[in-house]
C-alpha cells in the first residue's frame, strides 16, 4: 500500500519542517516494508491487504458514525476476511460477492437496527448508504491490489508501476504546490491543493511509472504512458474525493495513525482509485486471471 507526502501540504497533523520531516521518517519505515511484503506476494501480501482495508473501514465507520460501530464493523470485517480467503483459493468471483454481501448486510443492519435512546439523542444516524459505502470502499482496496498482485508473471511488476505512479504523483504535488502555489484547485474541498501541485504531480507520476515500464522490459512506452496519465489524474481525484467525505463529517483527518502524515485512508484514498481503474483494465482486456497482463502489456 501507498504511503508517502501527501499533496499540497494539506494533511497530517501539524505544519512547518518539524511536521515535513515527521512524514518522511514515517515514509522511510513503511514504504521499505510495503515494498518487500509486495515483492513476497501470496499469503503475506494479502494479510497486508487484509489490514489496510480493515482499518480504512474502522477509519470510515468512525467518521461517518462518530464511533466504532458494531453495526458496519462486524458485516464489513467479515466480508474482508471472506474476500481474501476466496482470493487465497483463487476464487475472485466470490471474492467480489463476499464484498457485495457485506455491503448489503452492513446497509440493511443500519436502516433496521437504529440507534436508541441517549445515542440517538447525542448523534445523528448513519444512512444505510454510507455504511454499505464503507464496505465498498474497503473491499476495494483489497481486491484491487490483490487480484493485480495475483496475475503471476506481471504482478510485481504491475504493483510497482502502481506505486511508482501514486507516490511520485503524490510528492511531486506536494512539493510543486509548496514551491510554485497559484490558483487553488478545487478551494471549497481542498483548500491548499494547487493546479502547480496537481500538473506537477501529473508530470512526475507519469515520468516515473513509464520509467518503471522501460525497466521491466515492457514496450510501446506511448500507451503505457498514456495509462499512467489517466492512472495519475483518478489518484488525485481519489484525494478530492475522500477530502470532499471527511468535510461533509466535519473532520480534517480521518485518524492519527501514521504520524505526520493522519490515517490509512488519508494516504490510500489516491492508491485506491488509481488500483480500481488498473484492475479494471487489465481484466477487460485479459480477465480475472491475468489482470497486470492486461494492464501492462498492449
Amino acid at each position: 500500500m501507498t504511503l508517502s507526502h501527501h499533496s499540497d501540504g494539506s494533511r497530517g497533523n501539524g505544519t512547518g519542517a518539524g511536521n515535513l520531516m515527521l512524514r518522511v521518517a514515517s515514509a522511510a519505515v513503511l514504504a521499505p516494508v510495503t515494498l518487500v511484503i509486495t515483492y513476497a506476494g501470496g499469503w503475506i501480501f494479502l494479510a497486508l491487504c487484509t489490514i489496510a482495508a480493515g482499518g480504512v473501514l474502522w477509519e470510515w465507520t468512525a467518521l461517518v458514525s462518530h464511533r466504532a460501530d458494531a453495526r458496519i464493523l462486524t458485516p464489513g470485517w467479515a466480508a474482508l476476511v471472506v474476500a481474501v480467503a476466496l482470493i487465497g483459493v483463487h476464487l475472485p468471483d466470490g471474492a467480489w460477492a463476499a464484498i457485495g454481501v457485506g455491503a448489503v448486510a452492513a446497509g440493511l443492519v443500519m436502516a433496521l437496527w437504529p440507534r436508541s435512546g441517549a445515542e440517538a439523542a447525542a448523534a445523528e444516524e448513519v444512512s444505510p448508504r454510507w455504511a454499505a459505502g464503507g464496505v465498498i470502499y474497503a473491499g476495494a482496496l483489497l481486491l484491487a491490489p490483490a487480484l493485480l498482485r495475483g496475475d503471476p508473471q506481471w504482478g510485481l511488476t504491475a504493483l510497482l508501476f502502481l506505486f511508482a505512479n501514486v507516490w511520485i504523483t503524490d510528492i511531486f504535488a506536494y512539493f510543486c504546490g509548496r514551491a510554485i502555489g497559484g490558483p487553488l484547485l478545487w478551494p471549497k474541498v481542498s483548500p491548499k491543493k494547487t493546479w502547480s501541485g496537481a500538473i506537477g504531480g501529473l508530470a512526475g507520476g507519469v515520468a516515473a511509472s513509464v520509467a518503471v515500464a522501460y525497466a521491466s522490459g515492457i514496450g510501446r512506452l506511448g500507451i503505457v504512458g498514456v495509462i499512467a496519465f489517466v492512472l495519475s489524474i483518478l489518484a488525485q481525484a481519489g484525494d478530492l474525493l475522500e477530502s470532499a467525505v471527511k468535510r461533509r463529517f466535519g473532520a480534517k483527518d480521518t485518524s492519527h495513525f501514521i504520524p505526520g502524515h493522519g490515517g490509512l485512508m488519508d494516504r490510500l484514498d489516491g492508491f485506491l482509485v488509481a488500483a480500481v481503474a488498473a484492475l479494471v483494465i487489465g481484466m477487460i482486456r485479459q480477465g480475472t486471471a491475468a489482470p497486470a497482463r492486461g494492464l501492462l502489456l498492449w
